[in-house]
């Protein structure tokens, strides 16, 4: 079985795509999805600042075309993607909370519905209320689930996945790298390592 390991932070429209992309161009019995959260402003403060600066000062026909481009890959995909009044969000709490949603086995609702209010329902979700609301519609148990997003122990976690993709080579999120070493940088790139993935098995099937 291929390994595919999924560098994301919800705070990323593109991740978006990828996330709900990945789970369908994957067969689970193929591919194993392995999933990374991590806080992607700290990989920016660390070795990508340059955002920063774009987003201070966009280039207008590169931001017109950026923002069709997304509406295109989301009307292929099926999903509204607004603007969000807050934007970038602080994702932390957020992302800590996906660590508890992979450990209760509900990772991929968890991810979704925070993708959802984020990006469809245009909400705050760096609000305990919010998040909150999300907790309450999925089999956990918010007095957990705030209780471990506070803790030490899931700031290191978070931490530690920023930091390992970092070393890694990573610069934003979605990364994902194949089998441990072989790195991909964004939605689109997802196409590539399923043709990747697809030229492989049709390489064992001939032999």
């Amino acid at each position: 079985m291929r390994q595919l390991e999924f560098y994301f932070d919800c705070s990323s429209p593109w991740t978006y795509l990828a996330f709900e992309r990945a789970l369908t161009l994957f067969e689970p019995n193929t591919v194993e999805l392995v999933w990374k959260p991590i806080l992607v402003g700290g990989v920016f403060n660390a070795v990508n600042p340059g955002v920063y600066d774009t987003r201070a000062n966009p280039v207008p026909a590169k931001l017109s075309y950026a923002s069709k481009d997304l509406q295109d890959w989301a009307q292929m995909v099926g999903l509204t993607i607004g603007q969000p009044e807050v934007f970038p969000v602080n994702s932390v709490k957020a992302m800590r909370g996906a660590f508890y949603a992979l450990e209760h086995g509900v990772f991929v609702e968890y991810a979704r519905a925070v993708f959802k209010r984020y990006w469809s329902d245009l909400a705050d979700i760096s609000e305990d209320e919010e998040l909150y609301t999300i907790v309450s519609t999925l089999a956990l148990e918010p007095e957990g689930f705030f209780a471990a997003i506070t803790s030490q122990a899931y700031k290191d976690r978070l931490r530690e996945t920023t930091d390992e993709l970092i070393r890694r080579g990573g610069f934003g999120s979605p990364t994902f790298y194949l089998d441990s070493n072989d790195m991909y940088f964004g939605n689109d790139r997802l196409d590539l390592i399923k043709a990747q993935i697809d030229q492989n098995q049709g390489n064992l099937s001939q032999q």
